[in-house]
Order: structure tokens, then sequence, then C-alpha cells
């Protein structure tokens, strides 16, 4: 990617995703917030775990993170 001048961080994404040494994209898990009593310990512990983005998003969680990569 070609990066073009003045580019800025989207920040909203920046705070979402995180990017690995390697180049993969991990994000949170949903559903973590409130209601968890009802839900069981070994999902809580799965839901706790960052999960990798699927391929065909990279590209563009990529582009807004200019400097991350």
């Amino acid at each position: 990617m070609r990066r073009p001048k003045g580019i800025k961080t989207k920040k909203s994404v920046a705070k979402r995703f995180k990017i690995s040494a390697r180049g993969k994209v991990f994000a949170r898990h949903s559903g973590m917030r409130h209601l968890l009593s009802s839900k069981s310990s070994k999902r809580r512990r799965r839901l706790g775990e960052d999960k990798e983005i699927h391929p065909s998003d990279v590209y563009k969680i990529k582009a807004c993170l200019p400097f991350s990569h």
C-alpha cells in the first residue's frame, strides 16, 4: 500500500483493533460487557481472548491504520 501525504490514523479503528508483529489483525469478542452471570465460565473465558479478523476485512482495517504495519 502506498501512503499518501498527510494521511491520519482512524482513531476509532485504532481503539478496536490491534495488529500483531506478523501482521495479523485482532479484535475483542462482543458479549463481555454485562449479563455475565448467565454465561458459563467456559464461554466467558473464550470471549476474553482476542479473535483474529477474517482475511477479507484485513485490508480495510490496515488501510485505516497506516502507521501500524
